[in-house]
């Protein structure tokens, strides 16, 4: 009995580790390749349990759902010698394991040649097509072209190409900046001439507005001129008519003047008692 049980417990080691050898789970996200030998023996894309023969077959897995490419941005020359830096990005999926595997083995590989395959699609299509054409309606017929092509050269890999897109089309940074210094100088340019001409516009306003304003001086000095010969005259007439009707009163009025602005405060006069100019302080018989 002391023989018997070890020997049963080796026979149910042996079992178990020849069943996990034997059996295998592939899940709804992964298809797999069982190899015999490295040859191809089975190709299983439904999920569950399996089965392989231990240790002379082997399971090589791979994803089964949408796989992402994002490859380094490349700098492009279009058909019109412009020079762009596409970023691009590639949605795929691993429709015939068995071609991927021959073809690429692995994902570290399939990622290395799909960029290149993505590259060079890119170059030969946009290589044909100018910068205009790029930023209009003609990109989806472009973008079509190279997911096109991009599809063709997969096939062979076991690759089904669903979508193709460019993320982003930029100058390179060189042109960029050559293209801001040169709007900037554009820009500084334009702004001189406007302020040229804003200084020209403003000697014109400035020259029409000293023009008009001598004009309109002349012209208020010209009736200014006038009004006053019109009240001179007026004033003469007032005061002839005046010394017509009572030349001893207008006598006396203009006397009275006289003395107003002659005998001021602090004013001195040296003159004879019986001048002229004091008639009217003296008696009525000096008038």
């Amino acid at each position: 009995m002391n023989r018997t049980l070890p020997a049963i417990l080796v026979a149910i080691g042996a079992l178990a580790v020849l069943a996990g050898s034997s059996l295998f789970v592939v899940t709804q996200a992964e298809q797999a390749l069982v190899l015999r030998l490295g040859a191809h023996r089975a190709t299983i894309k439904e999920p569950g349990l399996h089965f392989k023969l231990p240790f002379i077959e082997d399971v090589v897995r791979y994803d089964l759902r949408l796989l992402a490419l994002e490859p380094p941005a490349e700098e492009i020359t279009l058909n019109d010698q412009k020079r762009i830096v596409v970023d691009t990005f590639t949605r795929y999926r691993i429709a015939d394991p068995l071609k991927y595997y021959q073809a690429l083995r692995n994902e570290t590989t399939a990622r290395g040649q799909m960029s290149q395959v993505v590259t060079s699609a890119l170059r030969r299509v946009l290589g044909q097509v100018m910068l205009p054409s790029l930023l209009s309606d003609e990109r989806a017929k472009i973008m079509e072209d190279i997911q096109k092509e991009v599809a063709e050269r997969a096939a062979p890999y076991g690759i089904t190409i669903v979508d193709v897109r460019i993320r982003r089309a930029d100058l390179p940074d060189e042109i960029s900046q050559s293209i801001y210094d040169r709007m900037k100088s554009e820009r500084e340019r334009q702004a001189k001439e406007l302020r040229a001409q804003g200084y020209e516009w403003g000697q014109q306003i400035r020259s029409r507005a000293d023009r008009e304003r001598t004009v309109i001086l002349a012209e208020a000095a010209r009736q200014a001129n006038f009004l006053r010969a019109q009240g001179d005259t007026e004033s003469s007439r007032i005061y002839n008519d005046a010394y017509g009707r009572d030349a001893r009163f207008y006598d006396f009025y203009r006397s009275l003047e006289a003395y107003r602005k002659a005998l001021g405060e602090g004013t001195t006069m040296v003159l004879s008692p019986d001048s002229q100019f004091f008639r009217h302080f003296q008696g009525p018989s000096h008038r």
